[in-house]
């Protein structure tokens, strides 16, 4: 896969580095940006400013990103906004990014990723207000680290749990700073939206009305605007927007199937010697139903969406999906609990054969199977890194991502009604090895976690999940994962400015959302979406992880709501002022509900910047190869529950292996 990538990222370097095509586009209009953050169009960001009225919508707004507006790549080539120009708002977990020369964070007293409690404080600099409630919101702001001119870094505001569906917030930067203390003021076009009211034929009439209207929502709620440099709102994308795609595929295809099994072909039985805790090992074919635009849905295909907006199929159009089956030696005598395997990033169905996935089925008697994450799989790496030579092309990996649920939602299904019936998944003496009285369990790990918990939130045969070493928020991932430093070098070369390509991060999770977790975590355990049922989840993090950062999974626990099991790590350990602030305790064991487990290998704490981790070894695979971590996460699928398998201490995990 190695070589493979390599030879993508020099053919798309060669590419970029080719002379401008004579058809390159113009540079950004002015017209078409907020003309109070001229650092970059589209800054600051998310903003209403690029919305328009939309009585269709359930926010009653529509993105409305002009072709002008968006970022352009070496080619000069603008970002086609015709996807983004769907969504009724922005993400519910939006790096908010402004640009503001000379600050420094540290000198203002803002918020940092070790004290997101100080982000409430009555005087803090930087406000993040949700209107609809009054509520002030947790966050904590940085400059990006990856930078490397200060006239091109941006000020990024992370919320520290996800924002609300259909809420509009509004975000107020005062009393900023300079490294010397120096007060910074604001710009002369801000200056003016702040003064006496403009005439209706001033340009900024209408950008001051805007403004003022922000500026009395901060007020109303008791925010200071004295030492005011920029304010701005933004509304958030709804539930409906977020989540109807996924919904209308999902019901569409379940209620065409009824009560009959999905479609399947095996290919491929293998039985293991005795000495192999998996007796048999099963390959097999499924047939899914697409919804994307091309036959077959390959790569880069995109949904083919109805007049209703939403995806509908071309005729007789379906996907070929392959899965594979470990079944341990146990199930020959005892059947098996039925659980779906989620790999691990840009993989396959075979990481579901690796050692510690075969320990946990043999010792705790599951049936694993498992399916590609069709958008996100080995087969998706060629759009992977065209994408990041023209993100124009992105929606097609988001469409992509949520085909692939249904895939796996469609292996579930096979899992608890047509495969035991198979002889291949019977034993000697005919009988199931596939024990479906309990349902369905899920456990994955990685990109296996992250999507998996979106996977659960939209299933009706899972009930309960196992997301290993898991986060969410691909905009926040990206720079923190040594996984992405490869593909960065494409990003770098096709959007070298690197005040942009955060923009364009911000711009990607807009519809990463749809395919990953962070677009459902609000929906993930008690408040389900709609034909759902609720879901509980156990997290598996990784101290010090340098893939999947364990800072995104603690705002997954926050805003699913899942509780920490304290002590999480031993004292000393956790740089933050107060660790895995605003998660609550799980208390007594065995605890009754969805909780967050970290598990410490020794591992430094990573960068506390958005850059990927270099101190120590890195500790993702170790979790999954602990015996206890496996035993709690197997005590839970089956009952429910979560166990202290630790002893009333922090948990740790033996290193490598």
């Amino acid at each position: 896969m190695l070589r493979r990538i390599t030879a993508l990222l020099v053919l798309t370097a060669a590419s970029v580095l080719l002379p401008p095509a004579a058809s390159a586009e113009p540079a950004a209009d002015p017209a078409a940006c907020d003309p109070v953050d001229p650092a970059a169009c589209l800054l600051p960001f998310p903003n209403d400013w690029y919305t328009v009225p939309d009585a269709s919508t359930a926010t009653g707004l529509r993105v409305d990103f002009a072709r002008a507006a968006m970022p352009r790549n070496r080619l000069r080539k603008h970002i086609d906004p015709a996807g983004w120009n769907r969504n009724d708002g922005f993400s519910p977990g939006s790096m908010i990014l402004a640009r503001v020369p000379g600050l420094d964070l540290g000198t203002t007293g803002a918020a940092p990723v070790t004290d997101m409690g100080r982000s409430l404080l009555a005087d803090a600099p930087i406000v993040l207000l949700d209107t609809v409630t009054g509520e002030r919101w947790p966050y904590f702001a940085e400059l990006d680290a990856n930078a490397s001119s200060p006239d091109r870094q941006a000020l990024i505001i992370r919320p520290a749990r996800n924002l609300l569906e259909g809420h509009r917030y509004a975000v107020a930067l005062r009393d900023l700073k300079d490294a010397s203390g120096t007060a910074i003021e604001p710009t002369d076009v801000f200056r003016a939206l702040l003064g006496p009211a403009l005439p209706d034929g001033d340009p900024l009439h209408e950008r001051q009305r805007a403004a003022k209207e922000v500026v009395a929502d901060l007020e109303r709620h008791g925010v200071g605007t004295g030492g005011l440099y920029l304010a701005w709102d933004f509304t958030v994308a709804s539930e409906r927007n977020l989540s109807e795609r996924m919904l209308h595929i999902r019901d569409d295809a379940f209620g065409r199937l009824g009560d009959r099994s999905p479609s399947f072909r095996v290919t491929e039985v293998t039985d293991n010697p005795e000495d192999d805790p998996i007796a048999r090992r099963v390959r097999g074919r499924m047939t899914v139903p697409s919804y994307l635009n091309v036959y077959g849905g390959p790569p880069g295909s995109r949904f083919r969406l109805g007049p209703d907006g939403l995806p509908s199929r071309l005729p007789g159009n379906v996907q070929v999906a392959a899965f594979q089956c470990e079944i341990p030696r146990s199930a020959l005598t005892e059947p098996g609990r039925a659980a779906l395997y989620g790999h691990g990033l840009l993989g396959t169905e075979e990481e579901v054969g690796s050692g510690a996935v075969k320990a946990f089925a043999a010792e705790h008697g599951f049936v694993f199977c498992a399916t590609r994450w069709a958008g996100m799989s080995k087969d998706d790496i060629g759009n992977a890194v065209v994408s990041l030579a023209d993100f124009g092309n992105f929606p097609s990996m988001a469409d992509r991502m949520q085909q692939g649920f249904l895939n796996q939602l469609w292996l579930g299904r096979a899992m608890t009604t047509g495969l035991p019936e198979h002889e291949a998944f019977q034993n000697a003496g005919g009988d199931p090895v596939i024990d479906v009285s309990h349902g369905l369990g899920y456990y994955g790990n990685s990109q296996g976690g992250i999507m998996g918990g979106a996977l659960t939130a939209v299933s009706t045969d899972i009930r309960r999940a196992v997301l290993g070493v898991p986060g969410m928020n691909y905009s926040t991932l990206l720079n923190r994962s040594v996984d992405f430093t490869q593909y960065a070098v494409v990003m770098n070369l096709t959007y070298p400015d690197e005040l942009e390509q955060q923009l364009i991060l911000a711009l990607a999770q807009m519809l990463w959302d749809r395919g990953e977790v962070n677009g459902y975590a609000r929906h993930l355990t008690t408040d389900p979406l709609p034909g759902t049922p609720d879901h509980r989840v156990l997290l598996h993090v990784a101290f010090g992880d340098h893939q999947v950062s364990p800072l995104t999974a603690d705002v997954l626990a926050r805003t699913a709501g899942a509780r920490v099991h304290r002590p999480a790590v031993a004292p000393g350990r956790h740089p933050d002022t107060v660790p895995y602030w605003d998660i609550p305790s799980i208390g007594s064991s065995p605890y009754d509900g969805s909780a967050l487990v970290v598990w410490d290998s020794g591992t430094p704490y990573g960068p506390l910047t958005n850059t990927p981790p270099t101190e120590g070894r890195d500790p993702h695979s170790d979790p999954r190869r602990s015996a206890a971590a496996r035993l709690q996460a197997a005590t839970f699928l089956k009952t429910g529950q979560v166990v202290d398998v630790c002893e009333g201490a922090p948990c740790t995990a033996p290193s490598g292996g």
